[in-house]
């Protein structure tokens, strides 16, 4: 798989999925042969957690899937994509969507393939993206609400869910847009070996900028800059990242991509150069902690060095989706972009792996196998 410029990762600690038929087409009736109900698991908000996500937080619930009305379809959903942000909508503090309410569906995007249809866009058999989709195995969403995927043969399904997802538009147009990199500068990137920053460095790189990423651990830290092509790397859990960045950038930081949020982005923002950029994507390490987020210590900085701070959400820039996946997808065939998934097999798994976003124990791009693919 090295040469197409993926590397999928399953989990192997977790237990694997069954093997299972895929659903058929149900009658009008919503009933299987054995005269039972086609029947939905679902991850319901029991409470809102306070720190890390607590056991009875969340609850597993079996329904039946109801009937469909006109224009709308039912969606076996295969992959769950797990992001920081899952945390944040948990919470009932002032965010960019609603926080996902007591008793409802956990929020979250996944990918999926149409079961059973009464829309005239979209097929049995169709792979889509429902927009309301949640942790649940099945999906009943309007046709509005539901987005076609158009695979690619020899990429894998998962890579809809990552580089050529929500995960490579948010790198793309946060620095493209943003940072707007110009050749020979330097560009510093927070959790630089996750879903979002690997692929930022990289692109970084693609437009003649130097990369340098923070991550944890010797062995990102190697990924980022042997196999990714990052200028350099700064390990957080054994570097002193102001000391190293002080080395590597001695006259000061051009673009900040920031994921973290806390002490790392303080001590990058305390290091931009004049009219530096900072695209302010994530603020990952406070989202389980109660009260506002802290931002840069010295914020005298702003006036001082004339810099930009722009904070952004990937749905923003849905409408230019097509701009995106373009060239991601011809640089992923010109083997200059590379990335990874990492896959928890089962639905019942979704809130343990959940937790490892905040641990840094996992590679890339972090989703969960809810069934098996077509």
């Amino acid at each position: 798989m090295a040469e197409r410029g993926f590397e999928f990762i399953p989990l192997a600690r977790c237990s694997p999925l069954p093997r299972r038929e895929c659903p058929r087409r149900l009658p009008e009736n919503r009933k299987e042969e054995n005269g039972m109900s086609l029947i939905n698991r679902q991850w319901v908000l029991n409470n809102r957690p306070t720190g890390a996500v607590a056991p009875d937080d969340l609850t597993l619930t079996e329904s039946p899937v109801r009937a469909l009305a006109d224009g709308e379809i039912l969606v076996r959903n295969i992959y769950l994509s797990l992001d920081p942000t899952n945390r944040l909508w948990m919470s009932d503090r002032e965010q960019y969507l609603p926080p996902v309410q007591i008793g409802d569906v956990m929020r979250g995007g996944t990918i999926g393939v149409v079961e059973e249809s009464r829309s005239r866009r979209f097929a049995v058999g169709d792979i889509v993206m429902p927009g309301d989709a949640g942790w649940q195995l099945y999906t009943v969403t309007h046709e509005n609400a539901t987005s076609r995927v158009r695979t690619t043969p020899g990429v894998p399904m998962t890579a809809y869910m990552s580089v050529l997802g929500g995960t490579g538009m948010t790198a793309y147009f946060g620095l493209l847009d943003i940072c707007m990199p110009r050749p020979g500068e330097t560009l510093v990137v927070s959790a630089a070996a996750g879903a979002v920053g690997s692929v930022v460095g990289q692109i970084a790189r693609i437009k003649g900028a130097r990369a340098i990423g923070i991550a944890g651990g010797t062995a990102k830290c190697r990924w980022l800059t042997d196999e990714l092509g990052f200028d350099a790397a700064i390990d957080y859990k054994n570097e002193d990242v102001g000391a190293t960045l002080d080395r590597l950038c001695p006259d000061g930081v051009d673009m900040n991509f920031e994921n973290v949020g806390g002490p790392i982005m303080d001590a990058v923002f305390s290091r931009m150069a004049l009219h530096g950029r900072m695209a302010l994507c994530g603020m990952i390490s406070g989202y389980s902690v109660e009260g506002p987020l802290a931002g840069p210590t010295d914020f005298g900085r702003v006036l001082m060095k004339r810099l930009s701070i722009r904070g952004f959400i990937v749905i923003d820039y849905f409408p230019r989706a097509r701009e995106a996946i373009a060239d991601l997808t011809q640089w992923i065939a010109d083997g200059r972009l590379r990335w990874k998934d990492h896959v928890v097999q089962g639905l019942e798994h979704a809130p343990s792996a959940l937790e490892r976003l905040f641990t840094g124990d996992h590679d890339g791009k972090l989703m969960v196998a809810i069934s098996p693919e077509p």
